[in-house]
């Protein structure tokens, strides 16, 4: 538990300078049940807290765990190049307190993203010395076989890794989609893999991170949620 002056607070939670948050604050548009506050000085305690602000509410959260059904067309880089960044997916507010994406989709791949403004977080889910498995769906050009299927699991050469990298599990899904297991995260993994295999990747989904799936949070491409405490508690790495 702890307090912070209302300035304070909205600074936290990404509504802009400390200066803009005490004119914000003397707009007489901040209210806690109901009641108006317009004082910077007076400490708040955070645990549990709400703000109406400008007539919407806002819950107060130290840090925040969210899920986005990533579209295809954008980059997960902070200063993206060719295609709009997923930030702008996000209100403002959350490019403010610093949220940024945990890891990578190439602007194509479409799925399950995780974003976090909690430092310790994103290094945990995205180191793969923490094991946390990810899994992706992926269509191919020529149909799967039996032979893609375990060359993939035995590994595969890319250029410019030192080892074969293997799957973790991947199994057909069809003709022309299998289901693939990694830990890694290396740079366009899963389309370099199946390249290395003789395959082509034609498309590629992230239903998956850990046990958190990407169909129970129904969300539709675009759509974004805060993460419950029990949605995180599905992403913690496995014991190894």
């Amino acid at each position: 538990m702890s307090k912070l002056t209302l300035d304070r607070i909205l600074h936290t939670q990404g509504f802009g300078t400390r200066k803009w948050c005490r004119e914000l604050i003397a707009t007489d548009e901040i209210s806690i049940n109901g009641e108006i506050i317009n004082d910077t000085n007076t400490p708040i305690e955070t645990d549990g807290l709400e703000l109406t602000v400008d007539n919407q509410l806002w819950i107060f959260r130290e840090h925040v765990y969210i899920a986005l059904n990533k579209p295809a067309n954008f980059e997960c880089s902070r200063k993206p190049s060719h295609h709009p960044g997923v930030m702008t997916i996000l209100p403002d507010q959350f490019t403010r307190r610093d949220v940024q994406p945990v890891g990578r989709l190439d602007h194509d791949t479409t799925g399950l993203l995780l974003m976090s403004d909690d430092g310790a977080f994103i290094h945990t889910q995205s180191s793969p010395k923490h094991h946390v498995p990810k899994i992706y769906v992926a269509a191919t050009h020529d149909p799967v076989t039996t032979e893609l299927i375990e060359l993939l699991l035995n590994g595969v050469k890319l250029n410019d890794e030192p080892a074969p990298l293997a799957a973790e599990i991947c199994r057909m899904i069809d003709q022309h989609h299998l289901e693939i297991v990694l830990e890694q995260g290396k740079y366009h993994q899963v389309k370099r893999m199946l390249a290395a295999a003789g395959n082509h990747c034609t498309a590629l989904n992230r239903s998956q991170i850990g046990n958190l799936k990407l169909a129970e949070l129904n969300l539709a491409a675009g759509e974004w949620c805060y993460l419950s405490e029990a949605q995180l508690a599905q992403l913690k790495p496995a014991s190894h």
